[in-house]
């Protein structure tokens, strides 16, 4: 993520503690430039080994990840599972925008988190309200240029890091030309999106949202029951068509930062024409998500965040995989084809307590994409490791 433990660590020196970073590949190494700096450059089934020596030399007392899916860190959380040592995850918001989750133990299918909403009723109870906070800035030509470097720096240092494997699963050059050909077609994408959306306000038509994540997404190939999204592409377009109102739409949303590797529309546009429903079936390429799910009958999501942002706009919501918020009087809980009949809008005292206990459990303001949003993330992360209390501003 750029330069987020690079400015973390430097803060944490800052106030004395010792700081130690493991670099995998050379896109680590080329953003942390700080003492403390690790090089492993041994193989998969090594480094728990490697992983519990360098806690024991280093007396180490917390360990922090982005992420806790990616195979060294699954490897990483069982060992300090075992040797007592907490683990802190930091991943994009469970809410959406101006938040960013720290976790203690693991996020989303990992979360320690429990599923009964009584629970989160009465711990909301117990809390002050959170008060209000600015939005943060964040720059997708930040993220992308950061997101470039990176892999620059991966692939021209494989030799230095003989057994690293990227958790993705196209080489960096692929995704660089799914980047290029998604880039030459921008324009079009962004005018069919335009006219889709200009229908869907003037027609008004009742319609589902199902908003798709990246093929890539450990959140999928481990908290779900699908290889990918085009298996749960297929379960949602077939349960649509059997099951849906026959007045009703589906709008197949495209994910932001989806890198055009594979055309998610045609794919859509097959599936819809094998099922037989071509015409109740919009691709959504581009565009701000929010006022189509303001509009949306409801949401179907394998455990997107959207799922979030739909509840917190009072649209029903139904999760296909393991989702943190997947909470009965939050979702629905009576399975996808049951769904589109009965989509059952989330209890708001419920939704509220859920997140007022994401706040003060799991959530830190800021983002990732921004000197201001980094800046608030680091600040109230060293704040959460010293067990000292910011509030949001």
């Amino acid at each position: 993520m750029g330069p987020l433990f690079r400015r973390l660590g430097q803060e944490l020196l800052k106030d004395g503690h010792a700081v130690h970073k493991v670099n995998f590949n050379g896109g680590d190494r080329l953003y942390w430039r700080l003492p403390g700096g690790i090089e492993y450059r041994g193989s998969l089934e090594d480094w728990p080994e490697a992983l519990r020596a360098i806690l024991q030399d280093k007396q180490v007392t917390d360990v922090v990840l982005f992420g806790d899916c990616r195979l060294h860190h699954l490897a990483a959380t069982a060992v300090c599972r075992e040797m007592g040592v907490p683990v802190h995850v930091f991943e994009e918001g469970y809410i959406r925008p101006d938040w960013v989750t720290l976790e203690l133990g693991g996020v989303n299918g990992h979360s320690l988190l429990p599923r009964d909403p009584q629970w989160y009723r009465d711990a909301a109870a117990a809390l002050p309200p959170v008060p209000e906070h600015r939005q943060v800035p964040s720059s997708f030509r930040r993220r992308a240029l950061e997101g470039l470097l990176y892999n620059v720096g991966d692939v021209l240092t494989r030799r230095a890091y003989p057994h690293w494997t990227n958790h993705r699963p196209w080489h960096p050059v692929i995704e660089g030309v799914g980047w290029m050909r998604k880039l030459g077609r921008r324009k079009a994408v962004r005018r069919q999106a335009t006219a889709l959306i200009e229908r869907l306000v003037i027609e008004q038509p009742e319609y589902y949202l199902f908003p798709l994540q990246l093929d890539s997404d450990a959140q999928i190939r481990l908290h779900s029951p699908f290889a990918g999204v085009a298996d749960a592409m297929r379960l949602v377009l077939e349960s649509f068509a059997s099951h849906a109102p026959a007045n009703t739409r589906l709008v197949v949303k495209e994910h932001p930062l989806d890198n055009g590797v594979r055309n998610w529309r045609e794919e859509t546009e097959s599936l819809a024409a094998l099922f037989g429903i071509s015409d109740r079936v919009d691709y959504m390429g581009w565009g701000d998500i929010v006022p189509i799910a303001q509009r949306a009958r409801g949401m179907v999501t394998i455990n997107s965040t959207s799922g979030t942002l739909a509840l917190a706009l009072g649209v029903p919501v139904v999760v296909l995989g393991h989702a943190v918020y997947d909470i009965p009087d939050i979702t629905c809980q009576d399975g996808l084809d049951a769904f589109w009949t009965n989509p059952a809008a989330p209890d708001q005292q419920t939704f509220a307590a859920f997140r007022r206990v994401l706040v003060d459990r799991c959530l830190i303001p800021g983002g990732f994409f921004s000197e201001e949003a980094l800046e608030k993330v680091v600040r109230h992360a060293v704040a959460r490791f010293e067990g000292k209390a910011l509030l949001p501003e």
